[in-house]
């Protein structure tokens, strides 16, 4: 059986997820400071927007009825998670091109650049558009590997001092379905999520400018469609069968391997029935597959335009001997085939 706790691994991947775990109970005191707040990023025009997700518990997965369902959404189990906050929308070029081009940022930067930013390790030049020819501002940013959206983190780190990470997949689901127990978080009639998302039946074949649809009860837009978004967890497809009559707090399937890592949410190419709450998303070595490098990038999927990511900031930071082995892990060789 599939054990949750960080003991059963190595010290470095303990110390990059403990900050998963914290006590469940906070005090009216500190609920009190807990706001939906506007991350300003130092020396650059450019801020993005953070949403309150208050700690509770649900139901994670789907039943064994609902339509679109697959294996490994069950069995159904409970879980409690801890507050945290999530951005309001998915990260857009906006944010993520000053990150990616280093000279971009000096042009845009107001003040010098503090030696810390400035040591961030940047990906390398895509050969090709990673826009796609989707468009730029305003849009979720596309084509990143996890790495890449790992170190944007980081970078956000250098800049605000404030830690930034992906979410996990249990926090994911939670906030999606933002207190409901619906296929969606609006209910159960797919006609209606036109209103709510940008899928294969109204995008177009492309992604559209976050914020232009409705959000869900706690404020987060685009949660389903536009962009898949990634998440910290390995996917495995039984993962959840550990927790079947139990409940579980705040558990992540801590990252041993390059593939697959799950993505939540479904994109601009996909049907109603993978932008269900419940739906889960593995990542696909075949996304690289035109990556001439060897071995294959670090930072890049050429043949993903559809994955994109948001970043959640947990309510009580972890302390930096986590936060660094958080950042700073290194990556993994992607040889391809």
């Amino acid at each position: 059986m599939l054990d949750n706790s960080l003991m059963a691994f190595p010290r470095l991947f303990y110390l990059a997820f403990a900050f998963c775990f914290f006590k469940f109970s906070i005090s009216f005191a500190q609920q009190e400071n807990f706001a939906p707040y506007s991350q300003k990023i130092t020396g650059l025009d450019l801020e993005f927007d953070m949403v309150s997700i208050p700690e509770g518990s649900f139901v994670m997965g789907s039943t064994p009825t609902e339509i679109g369902r697959t294996d490994d959404e069950g069995p159904q189990h409970t879980v409690a998670i801890s507050p945290f906050w999530m951005s309001k929308f998915e990260i857009t070029w906006d944010l993520f091109e000053p990150f990616v081009y280093k000279d971009f940022e000096k042009n845009q930067v107001k003040e010098a650049i503090d030696a810390e930013v400035d040591a961030v390790a940047r990906p390398t030049k895509p050969y090709l558009d990673m826009t796609f020819g989707m468009g730029k501002n305003g849009h979720p940013a596309v084509g990143m590997t996890q790495y890449g959206a790992i170190q944007f983190c980081k970078w956000l780190y250098a800049r605000t001092g404030v830690f930034y990470r992906l979410p996990t997949e249990a926090e994911w689901e939670y906030a999606s379905r933002a207190g409901s127990e619906s296929v969606y978080f609006f209910g159960d009639n797919v006609e209606d999520l036109a209103q709510y998302a940008w899928f294969a039946a109204n995008s177009s074949g492309k992604t559209h400018p976050v914020g232009n649809k409705k959000p869900n009860a706690w404020g987060l837009y685009d949660i389903y469609g536009n962009v898949s978004e990634w998440t910290i967890d390995q996917y495995i497809a039984e993962y959840y069968t550990q927790f079947e009559n139990n409940t579980t707090v705040n558990p992540v399937a801590v990252p041993e391997k390059l593939y697959p890592h799950v993505l939540r949410g479904g994109s601009f190419e996909d049907g109603a029935e993978e932008l269900r709450s419940a739906n889960r998303m593995d990542s696909n070595p075949n996304w690289k597959r035109i990556d001439p490098q060897i071995p294959k990038s670090n930072w890049w999927l050429p043949e993903a335009p559809f994955v994109g990511f948001r970043v959640v900031r947990p309510f009580e930071a972890p302390g930096l001997e986590e936060i660094e082995a958080y950042y700073n892990l290194e990556p993994i060789p992607d040889y391809g085939y």
